[in-house]
């Protein structure tokens, strides 16, 4: 697999350790949904009054591999995100970057991405792990568009490995700074609601992907 340019090596082992400290319990960290599927905890940053998310779901008789390539298939992800409004991967002086615009209900604006990612499959401890790794870039040749807003603070890792039978673990980090005047009642509600709702629209994802074509 080519190297990652985006992202060091320090930052790909810090994400797969994050399957090895899951957030309850530790300092700071609050548990926002609890399930048997899906753990989901927060951590406020008091200087930005947002908060960061990390999610922890098992997704039975998927495979591993399986899952990390749905949801690095873009063209896919349109059929099966309904919160797209535009998605697309380009090259930009030498460097693969993804433009997404997401559907906002109304009266709200829709966001709009520019983002690069990276995905290493390590080999840890006989054990294979995948890490796909995303955050914000800032890029003159995709400017901003009147009517949508531009998010600029981006950050999510997703970490796969498997269960040890017919299924995989999947770990994941989010923040995002939506900016605009969004009630923090909603940006909680969409983080209670839309983390579990994504991960399970990722699992039927997986189970459909072999009829994509």
């Amino acid at each position: 697999m080519e190297k990652a340019d985006h992202f060091s090596e320090e930052e790909f082992r810090k994400a797969c350790a994050e399957l090895e400290a899951p957030a309850k319990g530790s300092r700071g960290w609050e548990t926002l949904v609890e399930s048997e599927d899906f753990n989901i905890y927060r951590l406020l940053d008091e200087q930005t009054g947002l908060y960061e998310y990390k999610a922890f779901g098992d997704f039975k008789n998927c495979p591993p591999a399986l899952c990390a390539d749905v949801y690095m298939d873009l063209e896919y992800r349109k059929q099966w995100d309904s919160y797209v409004k535009e998605l697309y991967e380009t090259k930009i002086q030498g460097k693969t970057v993804v433009y997404w615009e997401v559907n906002y209900p109304f009266p709200m604006y829709n966001r709009d991405y520019v983002y690069v990612r990276d995905r290493r499959d390590l080999y840890l401890n006989g054990r294979t792990i995948h890490v796909i790794l995303a955050k914000s870039f800032s890029i003159p040749e995709i400017p901003e568009k009147d009517g949508i807003i531009r998010v600029k603070d981006y950050r999510q890792s997703l970490v796969i490995e498997s269960d040890g039978k017919q299924g995989c673990k999947v770990s994941m980090f989010y923040h995002d700074n939506p900016e605009g005047m969004i009630p923090s009642w909603l940006i909680n509600w969409a983080a209670k609601n839309g983390v579990p709702n994504f991960l399970k629209d990722i699992l039927k994802a997986c189970k459909n992907y072999h009829k994509k074509t």
